[in-house]
């Protein structure tokens, strides 16, 4: 992968604000930044680019030379990994262990047979049924540095990769610049500090029917916002409609899932975490966050 130096962005001025923007982590990206140089403020933008293409280089399962790529392939051999993927590791295996099994990265196995292309191609339940042999946390081994998958399981860290590269980014960025800023990767963003021209960003929250305005503005000082939601990746059979948010201990979609949560966090990885968790509550997904006590917007299907 490139470093970033030669790979496009695009920087607009808004105001008081520059935006800076580029393409990571198959998402639209871009940094806010209120400062009046726009050298400046392509310096930063660069930062935030490359720092995405970093975590991206490190953690995507479609690489061939990464730590999840020589974990998936090791075939039961241990693999030792670096301190940053083992913080990742210990963060995914308290996740599993908080939501009693519904939070797994060793479940990307299953979209082997889940393609949800909006078709009606709903799988076999007996292709369901082989796939999740290979599906449990319970089943790798993890011990610091050294981690071991059983042969046919692998792992995917997309569940908390971009929330991670949001957090990421913030903390390089802050080391860099005392200026106002937000950065906001693919819709899920981080606010380090208020602009001072408007006192608060303004973000959006997008409706899941196509077309119709944002649900809400919020004016956000400091803080992180994250979606999570199924209203473009679903399957729809005989009037079904399966969401594409998999239930590892079934391997099939969880029932009557809200289509999108937005929760609020001090960070993206806080707050992304709840609003997955969220999601695979289904119905009970508003009283999980209520009982969180967490600030939250839930959007259900309509149709």
């Amino acid at each position: 992968m490139n470093t970033g130096e030669h790979r496009a962005i695009k920087l607009t001025q808004r105001g008081a604000v520059w935006v800076g923007e580029f393409r990571a982590m198959a998402s639209p990206c871009e940094i806010q930044v209120e400062i009046k140089s726009k050298k400046q403020a392509t310096h930063l933008t660069r930062l935030a680019q490359r720092e995405a293409e970093r975590i991206e280089k490190l953690f995507s399962r479609y690489r061939h030379d990464n730590v999840v790529h020589r974990i998936n392939t090791a075939n039961g051999q241990t693999i030792t990994v670096d301190a940053e993927t083992a913080n990742i590791l210990d963060f995914a295996n308290q996740c599993y262990l908080l939501s009693e099994g519904l939070f797994d990265i060793t479940s990307g196995v299953l979209r082997e047979v889940w393609r949800f292309d909006g078709s009606d191609r709903v799988p076999d339940a007996d292709a369901v049924a082989q796939l999740l042999h290979h599906v449990g946390w319970q089943k790798v081994t993890w011990s610091n540095p050294c981690f071991t998958c059983p042969p046919g399981m692998q792992i995917d860290l997309g569940g908390i990769g971009k929330e991670y590269a949001v957090d990421r980014t913030v903390a390089v960025l802050s080391a860099h610049c005392q200026a106002p800023f937000l950065v906001n990767f693919g819709g899920d963003l981080h606010a380090a500090k208020a602009p001072a021209s408007a006192g608060s960003w303004s973000v959006g929250i997008e409706s899941v029917q196509q077309g119709l305005p944002s649900i809400k503005t919020i004016a956000l000082a400091r803080g992180a916002l994250t979606t999570s939601g199924d209203a473009r990746r679903f399957l729809l059979k005989n009037g079904v409609r399966y969401s594409h948010v998999l239930n590892p201990l079934t391997g099939w979609p969880v029932e009557n899932a809200p289509s999108s949560v937005t929760v609020a966090g001090n960070t993206c990885t806080e707050a992304g975490i709840l609003s997955t968790l969220a999601l695979l509550q289904g119905a009970d997904a508003e009283q999980f966050l209520d009982e969180h006590g967490v600030t939250y917007w839930c959007q259900r299907d309509t149709q």
